[in-house]
């Protein structure tokens, strides 16, 4: 892709404009995409492309040119300078400019979300199935059988700091039936996918490191990079996969340490990275020398001939990383890493300096779920009911004024409203309703017409009824 080439404004945003044209080319050239010396476009054909005014465009540059990040020549245009003050990547602090004002909604209050009562109207925009959908009394029966075995006795010492073996073999069998090669050892278990994550990064990265990641991806991830003091660096994320073109520049440009990313059903919008894109991402990773860390929270949900990267790459260059909070419930945190057997021993080292071990019962049921086939046939049930929200929900988008911006698949639907989705979360929580507005999922936060649904949650019409509303009062 040009890192010229346009993405739409946003009309009616917290930022004007202006703010927000100059914040584009900003990042581009904080990123390294645009290159000292590289010429901007023409006032005119900036206008064009990003259907704006010439008087926006002029007033975007003059704030590039206040930042002392481009400079006029007379009579040839605007130009990168060399050296230029501006941020080095997009995990730099944004400027009051880059904030919307008013943001209702950050990955915080999205997450305490998640911990609202039952009784409360569903937040549309979770990333959990609703609990009618969960099967409590399959995780009875596992719990019933690991607190009556004869293995209970070893609940009383430390455990395996790796996790427990009969979990991890499990595991072995289940990826195997994914086309991803793992031996137990190869398996470190985790308090959900979130702490392996966590694990992985801290065990690979040091403050400083650039990082690849998905844009559109999840806020949740951004945050902990940045807190990690690692550099940034979002990847446009389309319905194949990465840009392959935007990550090979900043390959280049700045040699990542890791490329963190969703292979299957992408969070959010739902898209899996094809066969071909999987190649060139594995040839990029070589050539630079990076890890890719992939996400498969959403293992349980996808079609069997998902593909993943580590499949591709049998967990050489690749680390996988999942668990069980999605399909079984969010109180069970059980997760796990899969990785190259050294890399996994310093995993365990990691895992030593935070928890120690991780909790042997949950474990050992969830290993019971998945070897007695119990797990398989509740997802199978749970796919076949979200495969029918789906078709509703989209129904009742469509009908509110929205479209998909993405082929809808997966839990989660990502929707083109129309209006700035920051001031539309702000309208729909005063009525009850959390979204998950687009701006949440940028590394640095940016008006956004989008946002996340979870097709699970989005099955009231009254919800539609009063987006629509709200929508066209914006």
């Amino acid at each position: 892709m040009d890192p010229l080439t346009p993405r739409s404004l946003t009309r009616g945003a917290g930022q004007t404009l202006t703010e927000q044209l100059a914040q584009r080319f900003a990042s581009q050239i904080g990123q390294r995409l645009l290159r000292a010396g590289t010429r901007l476009p023409s006032v005119r054909d900036c206008a064009r492309r990003h259907q704006v005014s010439p008087a926006t465009v002029v007033g975007a540059y003059d704030l590039l040119q206040a930042q002392g990040l481009v400079e006029a020549r007379p009579q040839r245009g605007f130009f990168v300078r060399g050296n230029s003050p501006g941020p080095s990547s997009a995990s730099a602090a944004p400027s009051r400019s880059q904030v919307p004002r008013g943001a209702p909604v950050d990955a915080t209050a999205l997450i305490r979300g998640m911990f609202r009562p039952a009784s409360a109207l569903p937040s549309p925009g979770v990333g959990t199935l609703p609990e009618p959908w969960l099967d409590a009394a399959l995780l009875q029966r596992a719990l019933r059988h690991v607190s009556g075995a004869a293995s209970a006795g070893g609940w009383l010492g430390y455990g395996n700091p790796a996790g427990d073996e009969t979990l991890r073999l499990a595991l072995t069998r289940r990826l195997a039936d994914l086309g991803v090669p793992a031996q137990a050892e190869q398996i470190v278990t985790t308090v959900g996918a979130t702490q392996g994550l966590d694990l992985v990064s801290r065990t690979l990265l040091q403050p400083g490191d650039a990082v690849l990641v998905d844009e559109p991806g999840w806020a949740i991830e951004f945050a902990r990079l940045a807190r990690l003091g690692v550099r940034i660096l979002p990847v446009p994320r389309g319905a194949q996969g990465p840009d392959l073109a935007v990550m090979e520049a900043l390959c280049r440009e700045h040699r990542p340490r890791l490329y963190a990313t969703v292979s299957v059903l992408h969070n959010p919008t739902g898209a899996s990275l094809s066969a071909a894109s999987a190649h060139q991402v594995l040839r990029l990773a070589e050539a630079n020398d990076f890890t890719i860390v992939e996400d498969d929270s959403y293992a349980w949900f996808a079609p069997p001939h998902a593909f993943r990267l580590s499949s591709l790459d049998g967990l050489r260059r690749t680390v996988l990383v999942s668990g069980f909070s999605k399909i079984l419930t969010p109180q069970w945190r059980v997760g796990f890493v899969a990785a190259a057997p050294a890399l996994a021993e310093r995993i365990v080292d990691t895992k030593l300096l935070s928890t120690l071990t991780s909790p042997a019962p949950l474990e050992q049921a969830v290993a019971w779920c998945l070897d007695k086939g119990q797990l398989r046939r509740h997802a199978e049930r749970i796919v076949t009911r979200l495969d029918a929200a789906r078709a509703r929900s989209q129904r009742l988008a469509e009908d509110a004024g929205c479209r998909f911006a993405s082929p809808p698949q997966g839990l989660f639907g990502w929707i083109d409203t129309g209006v700035d989705t920051d001031r539309l979360a702000l309208a729909m929580l005063d009525e009850g309703w959390l979204l998950a507005p687009g701006s949440l999922f940028h590394a640095v936060r940016q008006p956004s017409t989008l946002m996340r649904i979870n097709f699970a949650t989005t099955q009231d019409a009254r919800f539609w009824r009063r987006l629509a509303v709200a929508r066209s009062h914006i």
